[in-house]
């Protein structure tokens, strides 16, 4: 848990685009509840530093990459569901079933979605010859349960999220792949 990915890397390589800084690159534990304490770690860090920031007023974004197994393309995720119905258990061995992820946010149909303008920003990486499409479906498993308490935590502090589920490497290679999310922070820079 919060290691670094071979987004990091790749950042480095090719260089981040103009105007854009990453706060940070984790990877978290394929686990509900067991995620959320460096979750939130991160989460309270980025405030932090927005409050903490007086020369650069620039948006904070959070970006979650998500493997689908069963994807054949890129799929940016409009929202998540407050319900956690995990098919089989996570890394740490919970397996709920219909629970909600936060039950003061009411029933498990409860939606709550990006700020982020995801059909320009499946029309703009289309344009560049990736296979992107918009998502209202994030599953019911670990991308969609670390995705709701993200949308939650970016709208109580005026910050954007965004969940894109990406397939294996087997299905798009890992060039394309980091090739597609270098790609992808180029266009969220262009809204800010």
């Amino acid at each position: 848990m919060g290691s670094e990915g071979p987004s990091t890397g790749f950042m480095q390589k090719k260089g981040l685009p103009e105007g854009l800084v990453l706060g940070s690159c984790n990877v978290l534990e394929t686990a509900g509840e067991g995620a959320l304490p460096h979750l939130h770690e991160v989460f309270q860090s980025a405030v932090a530093g927005k409050n903490n920031e007086t020369s650069n007023g620039g948006q904070i974004i959070w970006l979650h990459l998500g493997v689908n197994s069963g994807a054949t393309r890129f799929a940016i995720e409009n929202q998540a569901v407050n319900e956690a119905t995990f098919r089989c258990p996570d890394e740490m061995g919970w397996k709920p079933q219909k629970v909600a992820i936060v039950p003061s946010d009411g029933s498990i149909s409860q939606v709550r979605e990006t700020s982020l303008p995801v059909n320009e920003i499946v029309k703009n990486l289309s344009k560049m010859g990736y296979d992107v499409m918009p998502s209202d479906d994030a599953g019911r498993f670990v991308c969609n349960f670390v995705y709701y308490h993200s949308l939650r935590f970016a709208e109580r502090n005026r910050i954007k999220s965004l969940f894109v589920h990406v397939p294996l490497f087997s299905t798009i290679d890992e060039e394309t792949q980091m090739e597609f999310a270098a790609s992808l922070l180029k266009v969220l820079a262009s809204f800010h």
